[in-house]
């Protein structure tokens, strides 16, 4: 029988299932009771290290992120001081829940939604996530069971969609995108619809800022706590450097 997390337990559930769905992009990793780190580099917009505990420590996270510009640390509880080490926070967001179940209005609108099938259909659903830049961060060994690719289509040509992922106890839903604020609400009714066709019974969760949280609070969804995610920059490195040569190695 699956325990469904609440409380304390929900947040710590939430970086779970987000540090499984970054493992799974990046085709591996290292996980602890605190931590879960990618063995090489992570794609672009996928962090380095998630922390799983409220009581990681920044040593930790520092240890398992590989030294170079642009690794990336998910402050999933907003609890570490990683500035000492080289490290600028490039954004703060909140963790969101909501119960299971299906949206309370249906997806509607003008898209019609489906799940993406095979590396072709990856491809193109990648290519309207990433508005046309970029490509190769999904894999087709992400499409199996635990992971859903959902694509909103406007004749035919992807322009919403949505990524759902089991793990922890929970659903994580990511990657949501549309090209209009209609569409974005359609895009977060249809997860929640496939959500409940696919894990009936499990919460949904997930984190999001600015207008994509607004569009998650539409749907039903409440915030749960914050995070924060830091990035090592040029000037930054070069203060860390600074650092070093300073105290030593």
């Amino acid at each position: 029988m699956t325990t469904i997390p609440h409380g304390p337990g929900l947040l710590r559930a939430a970086a779970r299932n987000n540090a499984e769905w970054c493992a799974a992009v990046c085709g591996g990793g290292r996980f602890s009771a605190s931590l879960w780190s990618s063995r090489r580099p992570a794609p672009p917009l996928y962090p380095d290290a998630v922390t799983l505990a409220p009581e990681s420590s920044a040593a930790e996270v520092l240890a398992g992120v590989a030294a170079g510009t642009g690794r990336s640390v998910k402050d999933s509880f907003a609890s570490l001081d990683l500035g000492p080490a080289g490290f600028e926070v490039l954004f703060e967001a909140r963790w969101i829940h909501r119960p299971a179940g299906p949206a309370a209005a249906p997806a509607g609108g003008r898209l019609e939604w489906d799940e993406v099938e095979g590396p072709g259909e990856l491809a193109d659903w990648e290519a309207a996530w990433g508005d046309g830049e970029g490509g190769g961060t999904f894999h087709a060994g992400l499409l199996r069971e635990g992971i859903v690719f959902l694509a909103g289509r406007d004749g035919g040509r992807i322009t919403a969609g949505a990524v759902l992922s089991a793990g922890g106890g929970v659903v994580g839903v990511s990657n949501v995108f549309a090209t209009t604020p209609a569409d974005a609400d359609g895009a977060w009714a249809a997860a929640l619809d496939a959500s409940a066709h696919h894990w009936p019974g499990l919460p949904v969760v997930g984190y999001e800022h600015g207008e994509d949280l607004d569009a998650a609070l539409r749907a039903g969804f409440s915030p749960i706590g914050p995070l924060r995610v830091w990035l090592r920059t040029d000037r930054a490195a070069g203060v860390a450097a600074g650092l070093v040569r300073a105290v030593g190695p």
